[in-house]
């Protein structure tokens, strides 16, 4: 039986690197010509997978290769591939056990469609989260060409970073790739054997950031010069970056949102309009990287200290505000908070501790900036007060908010944070001391989102108002903001 086995593995072993080489060989020769349509088909060769062949979806009508410029060709096959199979012969997916503290062990995170990896990728999706739909334009358009592979000499993370235990915890982290930032170099030698392609879903980088608020906070002294944190005069500090993009454990993600697996991939896949097949039809896969924003840590001070639990630790949680964040409005808190997190951050590490502020692209409580800006529209049209602060927001996305905070303490576990001494956060770590804004960074108009929020159950060490009290906030309306 041991010799069957074996020669079963040698058998798709070799057919899987045929149908590689087969692949590779069509992305350079087999090319339509403009007028021809490509033909759409789903990848099936065992019987069991027969009937769905005959249920997909006929062949795509209307589309076209684009014509080739002049001397060149279009990088795309008259075959175009709807979705792919477990037991297709040449699929041969690399093992992927979650949670395994050995990263060799757990295997890599593989989802390039480069013809050496396409057959060979254990994970749905595509790299980059939402910017993933840009490197399709690019390929579209002949920017970018199919057969590029990264260089990743010098681009190694810029301070050391664990392991850690929590990262061979698969509860504990279903979000994010725990080995992400040391793909490239962890499975160096799988990529040059095999020549696949793998690439980091994590980056470390050093820099100096620079804000004209901290400017006026070392007038203020709020903030003194140190030349190590806070640099100089002009309040520049000196942070470790971290950006995170997002993959996917879905029995993980499933478990924490008490939902059924099957459900989870159904409602991905039916509510992105279909654009992942392999949700419904590779069950074997447990990776997904969705198309959405990720998250950037900002650390101030020793990096290495945001595991020590006898180091304090200063912590922002933040989810994006572009109008404020960038632009300075003052419709809502955003941006006074996330420059007094930062403000928090940095006297912690002055003081030998370390400070982070965590930053999610989650636009619009994660419903985006155009749902955001009708929910402004409908409150200044009206009398803009805080009672009705969320029923606007529900009125318009029938939820008042989608960041669903039960992923959101997973960056806290790959950071190896247990426990934190000063400022917000909604995980299950231990908070010794929560720390809210000061009356005076509050923008006048911000006083209905900030006063909702209170009375909502948002974090407070002042009074919560009266259902009355709260009707009787009220923002600038239409007429004031229309000079």
């Amino acid at each position: 039986m041991d010799d069957i086995a074996t020669s079963l593995a040698q058998v798709q072993q070799a057919q899987a690197q045929l149908a590689s080489a087969v692949e590779a060989l069509t992305l350079r020769i087999g090319h339509l010509p403009s007028t021809e349509t490509p033909e759409a088909v789903t990848e099936t060769t065992t019987q069991e997978n027969n009937d769905a062949k005959e249920a997909a979806s006929p062949p795509v009508t209307g589309m076209s290769t684009p014509a080739p410029a002049a001397g060149g060709k279009s990088g795309f096959t008259s075959r175009i591939v709807l979705t792919t199979y477990p037991k297709q012969i040449g699929i041969n997916p690399f093992p992927m056990d979650w949670g395994n503290p050995d990263p060799v062990k757990r295997g890599p995170v593989v989802v390039s469609r480069y013809p050496t990896t396409i057959r060979r990728r254990n994970a749905i999706g595509a790299h980059g989260g939402s910017y993933s739909v840009y490197y399709a334009l690019a390929l579209a358009s002949k920017e970018l060409t199919q057969d590029h592979r990264p260089d990743f000499t010098n681009t190694e993370p810029a301070v050391n970073h664990g392991p850690l235990p929590q990262w061979g915890d698969k509860k504990k982290i279903v979000s994010m790739d725990p080995w992400g930032h040391v793909a490239a170099q962890e499975f160096k030698k799988v990529m040059d054997a095999e020549d696949v392609d793998i690439r980091p879903t994590i980056a470390v980088t050093k820099a100096h950031m620079k804000l004209a608020e901290l400017e006026d906070s070392v007038r203020q002294g709020r903030l003194v010069p140190d030349g190590k944190i806070c640099v100089n005069q002009l309040g520049e500090l000196a942070v470790t970056k971290f950006a995170v993009e997002p993959v996917w454990y879905l029995p993980g993600v499933a478990e924490r949102f008490g939902i059924d697996e099957g459900l989870l991939r159904r409602s991905l896949f039916e509510h992105t309009g279909g654009s992942y097949p392999e949700l419904i039809t590779r069950g074997d896969i447990k990776v997904f990287l969705p198309p959405i924003g990720g998250l950037t840590v900002y650390c101030f001070g020793d990096p290495a200290k945001m595991p020590d639990e006898s180091v304090r630790l200063s912590l922002r949680v933040h989810d994006e505000c572009n109008g404020s964040d960038v632009f300075g409005s003052d419709i809502c808190t955003c941006r006074p908070y996330l420059i007094f997190g930062i403000e928090e951050a940095v006297k912690e590490a002055q003081n030998g501790g370390c400070g982070v502020v965590i930053y999610f692209r989650k636009e619009g409580r994660a419903l985006g900036e155009v749902t955001k800006y009708l929910v402004y529209n409908a409150r200044k049209r009206g009398e803009d007060r805080a009672s009705d602060y969320f029923k606007r927001t529900e009125n318009v996305a029938g939820v008042k908010d989608m960041r669903f905070q039960a992923l959101m303490p997973d960056i806290l576990h790959w950071l190896g944070i247990k426990k934190i001494d000063r400022m917000l956060s909604m995980s299950k770590i231990p908070i010794h001391e929560r720390v809210e804004l000061p009356e005076s960074w509050i923008p006048a108009d911000s006083r209905v989102e900030i006063d909702a929020k209170i009375t909502a159950g948002y974090f407070t060490t002042g009074k919560r108002m009266t259902e009355e009290e709260l009707a009787a906030v009220q923002g600038r309306v239409w007429e004031d903001i229309d000079h």
